[in-house]
């Protein structure tokens, strides 16, 4: 195995942010208010990159459809009681213009911002939004064929994904952007990937956004995969992403695209240009607490695990303090973020918050903090920064029966890491909700001979291992429902 890098990035919702500031500063905050100390606050965590959600200009036809659509107003309410019209901003996925929106202080701010990031070692990742625009973006009028239009039957029959649009050129009848599974978003309008015309005006879009960021993470970006978009819309497209992601490097060689990836189809895109893409199937199996599909999910070949992006929440999915209990959530944390591939947290996770927050709104609910859990994810944070989890090799570890008959060491999931200078790392979760035991076998011969000791990174425990035994018979483990060790292995000194 090669050695790696396992990078750590932090999504933040920045209208929302923003708001936040506004209302400690007493006015309308933008880019250029986020203090040097928070920046450096987020550095000393250990992140490597930063992404900011929502910057793009957005428009005053999507913001009336999101007012007005009472399915998304009765989400909005759960989510704000108090819910008042200002708070809804419209989705930030519903973008009229890729410059950075006025409120949040134009280009210049975001440029600000990044040559900020990057005096402290962070880089900056944007949106970008392949399968739609905005209902008022100005290619409607300049370019109506950029979109895929409909006839008076389709808006008859699907008025769902169908709606007719007042244009300089008179009225037509466009598709609202979807997926195959699910009625169309009634914000967006859905760009046609069957002109080669539109496919060269996203590349170009895609250059001029890597002209402002280091990375940008791609919504949905399976849907405009010649498949996908035929199944979806019965158009036949050539491929758009080897030759965007190909474009873009050339001009910028240390760009990167993340993938948000569905239906399998993870594999496929690395292969099209993708430095990382979505793992939920991790994140399901680690939801539905069985410890074996998630043991053999992580047997997958290590180049795709080094180029998969592992969460326990985004700005998607539902909060990880609301699906997992306290004592879950740590142990699928521990999974999650020690194994290889980009270690994606979200803001508000490490606190606990249990209320998604959707990207049409500017405003958060206030939440009391989860104490313990603000604690677990400094220990882990911690951890993370230690180089043998960022730069050393990874590899799974088999976990054998304790004795005969004792089918719980099918409940362990452990895996490995070494780097330089020796150092070892060897994480075991008991991802089961009884007590468990095994015997962990140890890949690393050249420890027979020398006493060692095991400290706990992330408990206050040590123990002494003699090597010889460790290589011969394995780790002997006893842990209680949802426990989890993360063992430094350091050789007692004579």
């Amino acid at each position: 195995m090669a050695d790696q890098h396992a990078p750590s990035l932090y999504q933040i919702n920045t209208r929302v942010w923003l708001t936040e500031l506004s209302r400690s500063l007493g006015r309308q905050a933008t880019l250029d208010d986020i203090a040097d100390a928070e920046l450096d606050r987020l550095a000393g965590l250990g992140f490597d990159w930063i992404w900011l959600l929502s910057v793009w200009q957005t428009g005053p036809a999507a913001q009336a459809i999101s007012r007005a659509n009472p399915q998304w107003r009765h989400e909005f309410a759960e989510t704000l009681p108090d819910l008042q019209d200002e708070d809804i901003a419209g989705s930030g996925f519903a973008i009229r213009d890729y410059t950075v929106h006025h409120d949040l202080g134009g280009d210049a701010a975001l440029a600000g911002l990044r040559q900020r990031l990057r005096q402290r070692g962070l880089k900056l990742m944007l949106d970008f939004v392949p399968n739609h625009m905005a209902p008022d973006h100005r290619w409607i009028d300049e370019h109506p064929a950029y979109f895929v239009h409909g006839n008076e039957t389709d808006l008859a029959r699907s008025p769902q994904n169908y709606c007719r649009v007042q244009t300089e050129g008179g009225p037509l009848v466009l598709a609202y952007g979807r997926d195959p599974y699910f009625d169309g978003w009634p914000d967006t309008l859905q760009l046609n990937y069957g002109n080669d015309d539109l496919q060269q005006a996203m590349v170009g879009e895609l250059v001029r956004i890597a002209g402002q960021c280091d990375g940008v993470r791609c919504d949905m970006a399976m849907l405009v995969v010649p498949e996908v978009f035929a199944r979806t819309w019965g158009i036949p497209a050539r491929p758009f992403w080897p030759e965007a992601t190909r474009q873009v490097r050339e001009r910028f060689p240390e760009f990167r695209f993340m993938a948000e990836v569905y239906w399998d189809m993870e594999w496929a895109l690395q292969q099209q240009g993708f430095d990382y893409t979505y793992d939920k199937r991790l994140y399901d199996r680690l939801r539905d607490r069985q410890a074996r599909p998630v043991r053999e999910h992580l047997m997958a070949d290590i180049d795709f695990q080094n180029h998969s992006a592992r969460f326990l929440e985004n700005h998607d999915e539902p909060r990880a303090a609301s699906t997992f209990p306290s004592r879950v959530h740590e142990a699928a944390a521990t999974i999650t973020f020690l194994s290889p591939g980009l270690r994606f947290f979200h803001q508000g996770q490490f606190q606990g918050r249990r209320k998604r927050i959707s990207p049409h709104l500017v405003r958060g609910p206030e939440e009391h903090v989860d104490a313990r859990l603000e604690r677990f994810y400094d220990g882990l944070l911690t951890v993370l920064r230690d180089p043998v989890l960022r730069d050393g090799r990874w590899q799974l570890l088999q976990c054998r029966q304790a004795w005969d008959g004792n089918w719980t060491a099918d409940c362990f999931i452990s895996f490995g890491w070494t780097g330089k200078d020796d150092a070892r790392c060897l994480v075991a979760v008991n991802y089961s909700d009884h007590q468990s035991q095994c015997y962990v076998t140890i890949p690393w011969p050249e420890l027979a001979g020398s006493g060692w000791q095991l400290r706990d990174r992330m408990a206050a425990t040590l123990f002494d291992r003699d090597g010889s035994e460790l290589v011969e018979h394995g780790l002997f483990l006893d842990m209680p429902a949802w426990a989890y060790h993360v063992f430094a292995i350091h050789r007692i000194e004579a």
